[in-house]
């Protein structure tokens, strides 16, 4: 029997606010453990929660790029449960009124067409410690640490709507997770690194026969932070859900948790609802009201999201729509193309540049864009540089490297080295006469009609010429002095 297949997420973000949500502890990951806690965020008795404005703020922009409904009225709640990294033993959550509901996201769905996935809220929490395990696993530890630093970090939680567009198929599950984490970066209200556990996961996937319009029920996958053990951990679920219900039996309602060695699911326990949370306002904080000014002073800020600047490279720039994905694809990379733009006479060379050549280097280095030592100003000075004919392409990567290693200004390196291209048409056709005079079987081949090894002669003119003769001119020797042309 075929299944539809329900994916929903329920995405954890740590927002990038200098201190915590209800006290003065600054956010930091690199402190010492248990260093930046006070006995507000370690639930000590007597202590009291102030919410942070700027979280407030945050996540209504993060509900406005998504096109949810802002809420006039908000409402914080205790979520009741033990876990050794919660010390209060309840959460600072939100429950029945959330800051923001009824949104979408939109992707491309599997058959290429935009696709509104549905975000059923975003709201407002705080975050839980840290568990150091002994070993790998919870189970087969011989102790645990508890680091509090993460406790009390604002943290929003983004859940998709499994009734409305709901993902289909892993790739699409894949599809919305990295939209999401762009905008987000695009907001500046995240950094999204999984790596320290600012952008994770639970993942509930379901599935039902082919045209039932009921929903099956779901299992949910913990704590999910990285995409590609995400990916795995669907693919495991769709083939395990189907095989259960394929041999007739029911698939249980549980949390499962991932295992990254087998690369399989694991039953943890039975699925929580949220009367097991018994939660209830916390009588701490009173509901948060927002007017219609503070919803429209934070839409003020919203930057300019990825659709808008592919669309704008695109009209501007003259670039391919596939280029401008690419670009904007990172928030620092499309900041670095349009700090670069208005400096350049070529901005199809500029964005094939950036992708080839400086993309090539920043992935041999292993750093972002944002810690390049070349910056806009120099990198648009090569661009016209080359745009002009001043240096040849070998000449260009040649001086890009020597500025990714020095920080020189391009001008200065194409000075020191002689990287200017070779103008005087004398010395070009005396290089070409001495290369063919060196390489006399490549020249028979071409004079028989084996036109294909020109290439051979004119990189061996390169090399002569360490890269300052023009292609394009050598090319035009060659070929009139062979008799083909072109």
């Amino acid at each position: 029997m075929d299944y539809d297949v329900i994916i929903g997420f329920e995405t954890h973000v740590e927002l990038k606010t200098r201190t915590k949500l209800f006290c003065d502890c600054p956010v930091s990951y690199e402190a010492e453990p248990n260093s930046v806690i006070c006995p507000v965020c370690t639930g000590q008795p007597g202590s009291l929660p102030v919410l942070n404005k700027r979280a407030v703020e945050y996540t209504v922009l993060a509900g406005l790029a998504m096109n949810c409904r802002i809420n006039e009225k908000a409402r914080f709640a205790r979520k009741n449960y033990f876990y050794p990294d919660l010390p209060k033993g309840y959460q600072i959550s939100q429950y029945e009124m959330p800051l923001c509901e009824d949104g979408y996201l939109e992707i491309l769905g599997d058959d290429g067409t935009p696709c509104p996935v549905g975000i059923r809220r975003i709201h407002l929490e705080e975050d839980a410690g840290k568990l150091v395990h002994s070993s790998n696993s919870f189970e087969t530890s011989d102790y645990s640490l508890v680091d509090y630093n993460r406790s009390g970090v604002p943290l929003l939680e983004i859940v998709t709507d499994h009734q409305r567009n709901p993902l289909r198929s892993t790739r699409e599950a894949k599809s919305y997770l990295e939209k999401l984490r762009q905008i987000l970066t695009y907001l500046e209200i995240s950094d999204c690194s999984m790596e320290k556990g600012q952008f994770r996961c639970d993942v509930n996937i379901s599935l039902r026969p082919k045209g039932y319009q009921g929903y099956g029920n779901r299992a949910e996958i913990k704590n999910m932070a990285s995409f590609k053990s995400i990916m795995d951990a669907l693919d495991y679920e769709i083939g395990r859900q189907s095989e259960v219900l394929s041999s007739g039996g029911t698939v249980a309602q549980e949390t499962r948790l991932f295992d990254e060695d087998r690369r399989i699911t694991r039953s943890m326990r039975s699925k929580e609802d949220a009367p097991d949370y018994r939660y209830f306002p916390d009588p701490d904080l009173l509901d948060l009201g927002l007017d219609h000014g503070f919803v429209e002073g934070v839409r003020m800020n919203l930057p300019e999201l990825p659709e808008h600047r592919v669309r704008r490279f695109i009209k501007e720039s003259g670039i391919p729509e596939g280029e401008a994905y690419i670009l904007t694809k990172e928030k620092g990379v499309a900041d670095f193309f349009s700090a670069c733009a208005p400096l350049c006479r070529d901005r199809k060379k500029l964005s094939r540049w950036i992708i080839k050549e400086l993309f090539r280097l920043l992935n041999l280095a292993s750093i972002s864009i944002e810690e390049c030592p070349v910056g806009p100003e120099g990198f648009a000075v090569l661009i016209n540089y080359l745009a002009e004919g001043r240096i040849t392409e070998m000449g260009g990567r040649t001086v890009l490297e020597e500025m990714f290693k020095t920080g020189a200004a391009p001008q200065d390196i194409i000075s020191e080295l002689g990287l200017e291209t070779i103008k005087d048409r004398g010395l070009l056709a005396k290089a070409v006469e001495e290369v063919m005079e060196e390489n006399p079987r490549p020249v028979s081949q071409i004079l028989g009609g084996k036109r294909e090894a020109i290439k051979f002669l004119i990189g061996q003119v390169m090399r002569k010429t360490r890269g300052k003769a023009d292609p394009k001119e050598v090319r035009e020797l060659l070929g009139k002095r062979l008799g083909t042309p072109g």
